[in-house]
């Protein structure tokens, strides 16, 4: 009997593939994405150095009494995440979808940070 592969596994494989392509430096640092059905955590990453520059998510949107569906906020984080790498001084980034179809939410934190400044 063969093993049937899940979602979560078929979404690590695509992760796995993307990241042998993917990398963050500290000048252009890689924004990874991942999403729940209820919260999208965001962190923005520096490979090299193989620390956290900034991290955020959804849930912080309760926090803030953001308003919307749970793509709206998704942009508004992306935004809130842009503002807070313009403060590190960083300008452009790198986009981790992180196996996830560029779409939806993962699209909305995309252009979220393309509208706070940040290059992807």
């Amino acid at each position: 009997m063969t093993h049937l592969i899940t979602k979560r596994e078929h979404r690590n494989q695509r992760h796995s593939r993307l990241r042998t392509q993917i990398s963050g430096t500290a000048n252009k640092p890689r924004i990874s994405v991942f999403k729940s059905n209820r919260h999208v955590f965001i962190q923005v990453i520096d490979d090299e150095a193989r620390r956290t520059i900034v991290s955020s998510k959804v849930v912080a949107a309760a926090k803030t009494k953001i308003k919307g569906t749970k793509t709206e906020k998704a942009t508004k984080i992306g935004e809130m995440i842009a503002e807070k790498m313009k403060e590190k001084g960083i300008t452009q980034a790198v986009f981790d979808r992180g196996g996830f179809k560029y779409h939806g939410r993962v699209k909305a934190v995309a252009e979220g940070i393309r509208q706070g400044g940040i290059k992807i």
